[in-house]
């Protein structure tokens, strides 16, 4: 009886190792495929950034962005396989530059980080991404004072500076909104229990 209780204890002692080797696997190749998303994603689209401290060539008159006229407007997309794109992130420090899709859902931020409300016009940006080593994974540990770039596809670009990193609950989407804050980056802590949110402060246009 006694070799028996300790047999049936070693198969699920095996049973539980080779499922935790699987969730391993699984997790390494996920984030493998939210890499090579995010790659193809950028390969599809380039933004010429926009200069506006220089007069127009032809008119000699200085040009206001779209955006400054009409903070209201819509951003513009661009389509790549089934979703919209607003832009590209940009993390020097974290050597990242990702792509951002117009709305988030579930599946979406499978691919690539996804804006959860707001734009760089209103200044109250929310940009949310999974926790992947190709997404935002850095951005739990990126030191403060760092700067973060968007770049709309209209070629507008935002330089944020980051000043403030906190830990707020999961279901707490008041915490997550709150403050006034120009951009906010955001992801979850190991295990999901809570969200890190990145606060950035939007920098002085030259």
């Amino acid at each position: 009886m006694k070799n028996k209780k300790g047999l049936v204890f070693i198969g699920m002692g095996l049973l539980l190792i080779a499922a935790a080797l699987c969730l391993c696997g699984y997790n390494l190749w996920d984030a493998k495929r939210a890499e090579k998303a995010v790659g193809e994603v950028l390969q599809s689209f380039e933004i010429e950034k926009k200069e506006y401290a220089s007069p127009d060539m032809e008119t000699g008159e200085y040009v206001v962005p779209d955006y400054v006229l009409n903070p209201q407007m819509q951003m513009p997309t661009q389509k790549h396989g089934d979703y919209d794109y607003i832009g590209m992130l940009e993390l020097p420090a974290c050597d990242l530059k990702l792509p951002v899709i117009s709305e988030w859902t579930y599946p979406a931020l499978k691919i690539a980080p996804c804006r959860f409300s707001g734009t760089p016009y209103l200044g109250n940006m929310i940009i949310a991404a999974h926790s992947y080593r190709a997404h935002f994974r850095k951005i739990r540990t990126i030191p403060m004072g760092e700067i973060v770039i968007f770049t709309d596809m209209d070629g507008n670009e935002f330089r944020y500076e980051i000043i403030d990193r906190e830990n707020v609950s999961g279901t707490d989407l008041e915490a997550l909104q709150g403050g006034d804050w120009d951009l906010t980056l955001f992801t979850c802590t190991p295990g999901g229990s809570s969200r890190v949110a990145v606060r950035c402060e939007k920098m002085q246009q030259n």
